[in-house]
């Protein structure tokens, strides 16, 4: 935006010079998110390969291309669409979701510290789901819409209590923090009650794996995305005016507090749908919108890039997880910790930083 602003201040500037440098900036992030997209999907792809071809029951890298051809024997079919497949689409799906979801955070609360997990709507999806397994004994299918109930529960009691004559971005993040801690207390005493058996069930509901994520799971995950996708790209246009604030959007004609509430909505969505199939994947959608708007400007372009960004990173850290060690696996979500936790103490330092300046 630095080329737009020095073409509109110079003197002697025509509204064509402006359209001109508008045009090149729009060109330019065009090119890059396309870039980023491109190089995002063949890093996915490689991990993928990896995936398919390393562990126990492997398959060449000829013959994972010979098998989605149909040409494979029985043993390679069983391999690639059985039992690797479904993992890599539910590590894509769920880490676009997380990633998505956390742009939309911080870019509607214009924080950079924003994100589902540290405000507890993660946290409420777990507790969902730990409180299903533990406290009322159930099982499958219904532990998820326990969990996605969960997440939207701890949502509405954060959007109830931070709003006061509009939603304001600092009182959100404050009781989202607030929430998550009292969500973490319960998880922790529901465990420290149960048998061990229950929970060592309920065990993976505090750190995410994408392992056991197929079949109507993997449906409902893929179909939660494509659509928090298409809501994100019709409600998104008004972005770049919220960034402004929000006596400048007033006073262009938005309804900021119906934007800023639909938008957050779909991120909301996004994220208990990501958290109902695959637990908590820690830091995702905190690191994820990081690097995407380092590689794109443009806020809009930020959210697509996010999603790439955010599936990238889940299947990495989910093939780092499992072949990484010899003899040793890890679920997903202990990996993106180990790999976010540095990097939150960094942006923490950062920031700190900033305001001292």
């Amino acid at each position: 935006m630095a080329i737009v602003t020095d073409a509109a201040t110079r003197p002697g500037t025509s509204v064509d010079d402006v359209r001109l440098a508008v045009g090149a900036v729009r060109r330019r992030n065009r090119r890059r998110l396309l870039l980023a997209l491109a190089s995002g999907a063949a890093l996915a792809l490689v991990f993928a390969m990896i995936a398919i071809s390393s562990g126990a029951a492997s398959v060449a890298p000829d013959r994972v291309v010979a098998t989605l051809l149909g040409q494979g024997d029985r043993t390679e079919q069983l391999v690639v669409f059985t039992l690797r497949l479904p993992r890599i689409l539910a590590a894509v799906f769920v880490g676009a979701a997380f990633g998505l979801s956390g742009a939309i955070f911080q870019a509607v609360l214009r924080n950079p510290l924003a994100s589902p997990d540290i405000l507890g709507v993660s946290t409420g999806a777990s507790l969902g789901a730990v409180w299903a397994i533990l406290g009322l004994g159930l099982g499958g299918a219904v532990v998820s819409g326990f969990a996605l109930a969960g997440g939207l529960a701890v949502a509405a009691i954060i959007w109830a209590t931070a709003w006061r004559q509009g939603l304001h971005g600092i009182r959100f993040v404050l009781v989202g923090v607030g929430l998550a801690y009292v969500g973490a207390s319960l998880i922790a005493w529901l465990l420290a009650r149960a048998e061990i058996r229950q929970a060592q069930a309920a065990l993976l509901w505090t750190v995410g794996s994408v392992s056991d994520v197929r079949g109507d799971a993997l449906v409902l995950v893929m179909i939660g995305v494509v659509i928090g996708c298409l809501l994100v790209a019709v409600f998104s246009r008004g972005l770049p005016v919220l960034a402004l604030g929000d006596d400048h959007a007033i006073s262009l004609g938005m309804r900021t507090h119906v934007r800023r509430g639909i938008l957050l909505l779909v991120a909301v969505l996004l994220i208990a749908v990501g958290t109902s199939v695959a637990g908590p994947i820690a830091f995702v959608a905190l690191i994820a919108p990081a690097i995407a708007r380092r590689l794109v400007d443009d806020g809009s372009a930020a959210l697509a890039a996010s999603v790439m960004t955010g599936a990238v990173l889940t299947l990495g850290a989910d093939v780092l997880g499992q072949f990484a060690l010899p003899q040793f696996t890890a679920p997903v979500g202990i990996v993106t910790g180990l790999i976010g936790a540095p990097y939150l103490l960094w942006l923490l330092a950062r920031t700190e930083r900033k305001s001292r300046a």
